[in-house]
């Protein structure tokens, strides 16, 4: 994946976490400076590690174009990244903010308490769920999209905590009406800021087994 080949292996565990933990928050940043195809091809190809005929498939567009634009946004992140200017301090593991974050909004994802996940939110949160061309910004905007989608109430969900890219994340598995399995919904990774969640990146359910994750979870009594 992208990240593990820019993390220097020689270092014990705790630097090379941390040294994980700022390219991360640097990547997340450098995501924000590219057009939406660009940003999707990225994302798909060197941090999901799809192939690039998977990916000119799920985008509709022809292989060549796919390499093309992969090719400009890896000149833009690695542009940023090299620029001093770019650096993010390196954020703790496990924070007690982070803990504190994570599990109040696993609840209002069990609870389907939109008001709850608002307020978690920072006012200029950012949703996005590539490799959709999709980005729902601002927290008035995050409030309609998880009311109308996410949170409806025909819809009851289970959450799975885990980690991607250095960056918290929640495995989301919805109810089967039917059988009352959980099935795997998607991937939830959350960027955090402060003590507010700046941006939940969601992804679709087949990335979950890369991150250990199960296809079905049993249901509750």
């Amino acid at each position: 994946m992208l990240l593990d080949d820019l993390v220097d292996p020689a270092p014990g565990p705790e630097a090379r976490y941390e040294t994980t933990e700022a390219i991360s928050l640097a990547f997340i940043t450098a995501l924000q400076l590219l057009p939406p195809r660009q940003r999707a091809v990225l994302v798909l190809r060197d941090v999901l590690g799809y192939r690039a005929t998977e990916v000119a498939e799920m985008l509709d567009a022809t292989k060549e174009s796919v390499q093309s634009a992969l090719k400009r946004a890896r000149a833009t992140l690695d542009n940023y990244l090299a620029d001093p200017g770019s650096s993010r301090p390196a954020r703790q593991p496990d924070t007690t903010t982070e803990r504190d974050l994570m599990a109040q909004l696993t609840d209002a994802f069990e609870q389907a308490d939109v008001q709850a996940l608002v307020g978690l939110l920072a006012q200029d949160v950012r949703v996005s769920m590539p490799p959709a061309m999709l980005e729902y910004r601002g927290i008035d905007v995050a409030l309609q999209f998880f009311a109308a989608i996410i949170l409806r109430p025909d819809r009851s969900y289970r959450v799975v905590p885990t980690r991607a890219n250095g960056q918290p994340a929640l495995g989301m598995y919805m109810a089967d009406p039917h059988t009352g399995v959980y099935r795997a919904y998607g991937l939830h990774v959350v960027t955090i800021v402060g003590d507010r969640i700046s941006a939940i990146t969601g992804f679709q359910a087949s990335v979950m087994p890369r991150f250990g994750l199960p296809r079905t979870l049993p249901g509750t009594d």
